[in-house]
């Protein structure tokens, strides 16, 4: 029989009584809302969980962005694939991103975790980064606007949002936004290699070795295909190992994919090489022999074109702007539910107007530093469950000790802002392992891109399929967002088809006094304001105070869901984590006295 048990509670006593115990509302501390159940070692390790989980982020963010080409410039304009200069120029592109995605990851969950006091982690979104590059910048910038300009776009709106979040607006916005619609939004790209170009059927089976490519069609494969060796090293080690690492409760198992691939693949002289025997191989294989460094954003720092008159860069503005509100709004909304930290009455989450702004603010300065738009992380759901781990007896020993090495689980236990300081330390320490992450070919990232892709599609479980007037926007926007490789086309068929079929029937009913109604309206989602209006509290509480009449809230949260026995969640703690029992083993949870 398996046992799991939760850290002591009296760990450090000391420090919920100090200052910081106090900012951060730790249990004992004895400020109003303190956080049940926080732990100040816990959060260090639940930060340490998150930043496994969200790593890859590193590498992959690099890899997707770098395909726009940054700041490289090709004087053909077909993308110049062949072009030995422009492709070393977007080698050293994609060594800035590792810098500046590991450097605004670490100022992004710091000031959250300082501020807002939420255990999560930010860094640049994947889907925000694909649309950025594929559909706004183009590959190798053959898109609508240069890469300076889509800058000018991120930039520009990370500011919006902050004064949107100030006036309480966007908040509001993404307390009314259907459900469905937000659970449908979601994509992620791949880099196996699996799927190639087709000259007749535009795409079909790749993974081919690059003499089998058409003439002038890089990624293009003749007859021979499915036979490069890079390829099956990503869909086994990086892919199916992974998954297996997963399924057994590996915590930190897609950063282990991903170096447990890396490592195979950074040895010259094998068919797997990520350094072949080339001008471009040497030059990698010098950087990532530094091993330790510091590598300075060179090219991708302050490359914003501030060129405003250009229309396309409103009309890419205004497209991430509502897949933002969509993505990074209904993160932190389920993040902020998990945590037990969201007002299930007003739907607002404690220091939400706080949270939006660092959010805006890391937006724009992200956008100083070349990289895309930055939000929270799901994997952030690592570090909040609730702190636990196996002990003996065992049923699978070797898992289980490698879980304790690590030093990770899954039910880290976070609550606070310790945790995301703690993961924007983790990432700040990552900036000077530059030539490490630079090193991690596409193939290594592939597999955790499509696992991370099946994670997303997890919530069209919570979709309203009941009612085919919910149903039907929310399969348009999935459906659409990968056909078109454009999240905005998604987004606008989902809410355009939304209107059309919740709107008509609306008024058919109306105007026939109820007489005309679908069958089973009564599944419909029931679309509402949620009580507590527009202004955000802190304007309340300063009107209160300008005119001597205190504000007071509507009703006192309790967001102390996670007291008391960890048991009571155990159903949450299930569907979001995924943790579940192995089958034919029994768990028990018992709890340290405090």
């Amino acid at each position: 029989m398996a046992d799991i048990t939760v850290f002591d509670k009296s760990t450090l006593p000391y420090v919920a009584d100090s200052f910081v115990g106090r900012w951060f509302k730790l249990e004992g501390s004895g400020v109003a809302k303190e956080r049940s159940g926080s732990r100040f070692l816990t959060e260090l390790r639940a930060g340490l969980t998150t930043w496994a989980a969200m790593a890859y982020i590193i590498s992959v963010n690099a890899s997707i962005i770098s395909d726009s080409g940054g700041t490289c410039v090709c004087p053909t304009g077909d993308g110049c694939n062949s072009d030995a200069t422009y492709l070393a120029c977007i080698v050293d592109v994609r060594r800035d991103l590792i810098t500046a995605t590991a450097a605004i990851s670490a100022l992004a969950s710091t000031l959250l975790g300082l501020f807002a006091n939420l255990p999560l982690g930010m860094a640049p979104g994947l889907g925000l980064n694909a649309y950025f590059t594929y559909s706004i910048v183009g590959y190798h910038g053959t898109g609508i606007i240069t890469y300076r300009e889509a800058l000018a776009a991120v930039f520009m709106e990370g500011w919006i949002f902050f004064f949107l979040s100030l006036l309480g607006l966007r908040q509001w916005l993404a307390r009314i936004m259907p459900q469905s619609l937000i659970l449908a939004v979601g994509t992620a790209s791949g880099g196996l290699g699996i799927i190639g170009g087709d000259t007749v059927n535009f795409v079909g089976l790749g993974g081919c070795k690059p003499e089998h490519y058409l003439p002038n069609l890089p990624g293009y494969c003749d007859s021979v295909v499915m036979r490069n060796p890079t390829m099956w090293l990503g869909i086994f080690t990086g892919g199916f190992l992974t998954v297996f690492l997963m399924m057994y409760r590996v915590k930190g198992a897609i950063l282990i994919g991903i170096f447990l691939t890396s490592i195979i693949s950074w040895p010259r002289g094998t068919v797997v090489t990520a350094f072949p025997h080339t001008d471009p191989g040497d030059a990698a294989f010098d950087f990532f022999k530094k091993v330790v460094t510091f590598h300075p954003i060179k090219l991708i720092g302050n490359a914003i074109d501030y060129h405003y008159s250009h229309g396309k860069v409103w009309y890419a503005l205004v497209t991430m702007l509502y897949v933002d509100i969509l993505d990074t709004t209904g993160t932190l909304y389920s993040m902020a539910k998990f945590a037990g930290l969201r007002d299930p009455v007003t739907m607002d989450f404690e220091g939400s107007t706080i949270a939006y702004c660092v959010d805006a603010f890391s937006i724009s300065i992200g956008a100083l530093m070349g990289t895309s738009p930055v939000t929270a992380y799901i994997e952030s759901a690592t570090g909040i469950s609730g702190a636990c781990f196996f002990k003996s007896p065992s049923p699978l020993p070797l898992l289980q000790a490698l879980n304790i090495i690590l030093g990770i689980a899954i039910a880290e236990g976070g609550r606070t802002g310790i945790t995301a300081i703690t993961t924007g330390f983790a990432f700040l320490v990552s900036v000077f392992f530059s030539p490490i992450f630079a090193s991690i070919p596409s193939w290594a990232t592939g597999g955790a891109l499509v696992i991370v892709g099946t994670l997303m599609i997890r919530n069209v479980r919570e979709i309203n399929w009941n009612y085919i007037g919910d149903g039907v926007p929310a399969f348009l926007t999935i459906v659409i967002i990968p056909l078109t490789y454009n999240i905005a086309y998604g987004v606008i068929a989902g809410i355009s088809s939304y209107i059309l079929l919740n709107t008509v029937p609306w008024l058919l009913m109306k105007a026939t006094k109820g007489r005309i109604v679908p069958p089973n309206y009564g599944d419909a989602e029931p679309w509402i304001i949620p009580p507590g209006g527009i202004v955000p509290t802190w304007m309340r509480v300063a009107h209160g105070y300008v005119t001597g009449r205190p504000y007071t809230p509507p009703h006192e949260f309790n967001n102390s869901r996670h007291s008391g026995s960890i048991s009571s969640t155990s159903h949450e703690l299930a569907e979001i984590s995924s943790e579940k029992p192995l089958a034919g083993h029994s768990i028990e949870i018992t709890e340290l006295s405090k």
